[in-house]
């Protein structure tokens, strides 16, 4: 099949890679524009740009595909087109041009967690099972009825970060295998149950404002689930810490109190209910390291709160 890929971030590099691999044929890659990045602001271009130049497949980026790009996709003639986080609207009159649809690659269990950044959430709201979706693309946001899907457990302490890379090379077999189906004539499309759905909102950095009065397992979500970005953190003096991976623990106090502060043991915090145990932090202008090996150079008071 003539194949058209939409995506942007790292999550979709391994969906491009597989498709590149596969017999299909990938004739265009649409991706977003180059954003400034870096401490330079130099514009640097997509993860799922850099792979397909390297593999000589046309990219194009325009601001906004509903508006410039529908004439360069109808010329491209795929017979299907396959998004994974592309980070644009679709409008109705671009999904009718393959005549086979296009197929999303969303990193959740749907109809649980629609929305922009469903692996984030997943972890926020304790879930013990994320995966991926592939679905019928509507104009909807995440509506479109299910195909296949694939699930795994979230490890305890396992951040969002890298559950996303996890994610990223089951969707991408997934994905295959939904095209595979699509071409066996044996592909099932599954209406979702609304009254099942979750919408999220995109991350913010406000987000990361810790209130220890709530319980340990909503603080554990929220240091690992927020972890690349925006993470939390926390004042400790005139400085804050990004709690950047954390445990359940045993224990009690006042909430934000540290109950336990050693190399040995570790940092402990008190939360509404139970306690939480910071496996990794950082500090201003610092890097990302072991509370333990932090704590080994850096004095934190049993009884400090934290706030």
């Amino acid at each position: 099949m003539r194949i058209v890929m939409m995506g942007t971030p790292d999550f979709a590099v391994p969906t491009l890679e597989a498709l590149i691999r596969s017999r299909h044929e990938v004739v265009g890659v649409f991706t977003q524009p180059d954003r400034p990045r870096g401490r330079g602001n130099k514009l640097t271009p997509s993860p799922v740009k850099q792979t397909a130049l390297s593999a000589g497949i046309p990219v194009f980026q325009p601001e906004k595909i509903r508006k410039t790009g529908m004439e360069t996709l109808r010329e491209m003639k795929p017979d299907v087109c396959v998004t994974a986080a592309f980070g644009q609207i679709l409008s109705q009159e671009l999904l009718d041009i393959p005549p086979k649809g296009n197929i999303n690659v969303h990193a959740s269990l749907l109809p649980r967690h629609r929305g922009a950044a469903p692996i984030a959430h997943a972890i926020l709201a304790g879930d013990d099972r994320a995966g991926v979706t592939t679905m019928m693309m509507d104009a909807g946001i995440d509506t479109g009825d299910i195909l296949l899907q694939t699930e795994t457990v979230i490890g305890e302490t396992e951040t969002c970060g890298e559950l996303t890379a996890r994610l990223s090379h089951l969707g991408a077999a997934l994905l295959i295998q939904t095209l595979e189906a699509m071409e066996a004539g044996s592909l099932r499309r599954i209406p979702q149950r609304e009254e099942d759905m979750t919408y999220d909102p995109m991350l913010e950095r406000g987000m990361g404002i810790p209130d220890f009065s709530r319980g340990a397992k909503a603080i554990r979500g929220q240091i690992n689930g927020l972890n690349p970005w925006p993470c939390v953190s926390a004042s400790l003096g005139e400085e804050r810490l990004k709690l950047l991976r954390a445990a359940m623990a045993e224990g009690c106090g006042a909430p934000g109190e540290v109950i336990r502060s050693s190399a040995k043991e570790g940092l402990v915090i008190a939360c509404g209910e139970d306690a939480v145990r910071v496996l990794e932090l950082q500090a201003p202008g610092g890097r990302p390291m072991k509370a333990e090996d932090y704590l080994r150079g850096h004095e934190i008071l049993v009884g400090t709160k934290l706030v």
